[in-house]
């Protein structure tokens, strides 16, 4: 049973997960929006959402922590310079996943996820 359990499985093993919601978020706080499935996006929203937390709270943990998720050490860079200076007074919600409807080859549900303005 799955009692107040969170998260999808995908259909991947636990490290392939964490690797692709690791790429997805890199990717995101990278280029500023990604188009990925629905499912997809809805995981990394809140993981997105955590490394910008860490960004605002500045320090030395909250980067090796940012780093140990991150793989670009640039983009970890860019959390915590322009993301935590655009975001300083916003509380949450730093990320918009949009639906775009079905993929054309197998009709998964497609969504931009994208930052706030």
């Amino acid at each position: 049973m799955r009692h107040k359990l969170s998260g999808k499985k995908l259909g991947r093993p636990a490290a392939h997960r964490w690797s692709l919601y690791r790429n997805l978020v890199t990717d995101l706080l990278n280029y500023g929006k990604i188009s990925t499935t629905l499912v997809k996006a809805k995981e990394a929203r809140g993981l997105a959402d955590k490394m910008i937390t860490l960004g605002k709270e500045g320090g030395l943990a909250s980067r090796r922590r940012a780093l140990a998720f991150i793989f670009d050490g640039k983009v970890v860079d860019k959390v915590f310079g322009e993301y935590a200076t655009r975001y300083k007074s916003r509380p949450g919600g730093y990320t918009r996943v949009l639906k775009l409807g079905m993929r054309e080859g197998d009709r998964a549900p497609m969504a931009l996820i994208e930052m706030v303005e």
